[in-house]
């Protein structure tokens, strides 16, 4: 495979992707970049937890999202996998698709990747560069104690369902990027909806803290409407929420009117916040593990005998009118700022 530049792929990759070797020792790397493939080294008694995304400039950020905020994303969804299963992240890979090689914009996106990886002692320990339209897959690789994973299919009926954070932070910060929102003079309000599209916090500690409390969990990436369905299903449950009780940010309450905000909070994505199913008896442990993490955990609906899920607002049957949404061709932006 043809590398993007002259510099050649290796000097590409050491230039702009190498930081600490002492610290990629201290997380299990036995070989990194520089051979033909990495080796590691596996705790004992855990299970290997793989994940890979890919992003696409123009369908998963916009073709001109600042490079340092598409660094982070590209490790960030990935990290939100491992999240959602309870695992310790530690390893990953980078294939790294470009139209030519702009230093400046490497700079900014690996600043992104690796200080993200850093926060999460995560070791760069492979890629791959060539030439073509701009994507980024990364693969990560984490570990969790055997028999231990969280999983989608763990759930049980009377479970509680609940959700951290707010949702529909991203969706309105990327409507508000594409309506050119962000400008000067513009709302902390707004500035803050656009950080939570641009720089999504993986809930890597809170997944760690839901290992052995939580019966079932999955990360929101395509919003409740489109996520909690697969995790009902692979309970081989049925779920109902009350939408009253969706979490909404202050920023999004500020900046939003009510009906948008809802969709939104139901359909957006890009949250990358945790769904958790949670026995009613130990719902405090884990609301408790949250709030040492100083994440909000609110409980929006059960998990019952059956195979549909059921939306209800003020008491009364509810039928979301975004399903399907489409968070990144959705043109709508009822912004009230």
């Amino acid at each position: 495979m043809s590398s993007p530049s002259d510099l050649g792929e290796f000097e590409l990759i050491r230039r702009f992707f190498i930081r600490d070797e002492k610290s990629r020792r201290e997380s299990g790397v036995i070989l990194g970049i520089g051979d033909d493939a990495a080796l590691l080294d596996l705790p004992k008694g855990t299970d290997l937890v793989a994940a890979v995304d890919t992003i696409v400039a123009g369908r998963h950020f916009p073709e001109d999202a600042d490079a340092r905020s598409v660094g982070h994303r590209a490790l960030a969804v990935n990290l939100s996998d491992i999240a959602a299963m309870g695992a310790t992240p530690l390893w990953a890979t980078l294939a790294l698709t470009m139209p030519s090689v702009d230093p400046d914009w490497l700079t900014r996106f690996a600043a992104g990747f690796l200080d993200l990886a850093d926060a999460h002692a995560v070791a760069l320990v492979g890629g791959d560069t060539t030439r073509g339209p701009l994507s980024i897959s990364v693969q990560i690789l984490g570990h969790v104690p055997h028999g231990a994973a969280l999983r989608r299919s763990g759930a049980q009926a009377g479970d509680l369902l609940a959700v951290s954070g707010t949702l529909g932070d991203a969706a309105a910060g990327l409507a508000m990027l594409k309506a050119s929102a962000r400008r000067a003079g513009s709302s902390c309000e707004v500035d803050e909806l656009i950080r939570r599209f641009e720089y999504a916090e993986p809930r890597v500690r809170l997944g760690l803290s839901a290992r052995g409390i939580a019966s079932a969990a999955m990360d929101l990436s395509d919003g409740l409407v489109g996520d909690l369905p697969k995790l009902a299903l692979a309970s081989g449950l049925a779920a109902r929420v009350s939408v009253d009780l969706l979490p909404l940010s202050a920023a999004m309450k500020a900046a939003v009117n009510p009906g948008q905000a809802l969709d939104w909070a139901l359909a957006g994505g890009d949250d990358y916040e945790l769904l958790f199913a949670v026995h009613p008896e130990r719902f405090a442990e884990l609301k408790a593990a949250a709030d040492r993490l100083n994440l909000m955990l609110t409980t929006i609906g059960e998990l019952s005998v059956g195979a549909s899920v059921t939306w209800s607002r003020n008491g009364k049957e509810f039928v979301p009118s975004v399903s399907g949404f489409d968070h990144f061709a959705q043109a709508s932006t009822q912004i009230t700022v």
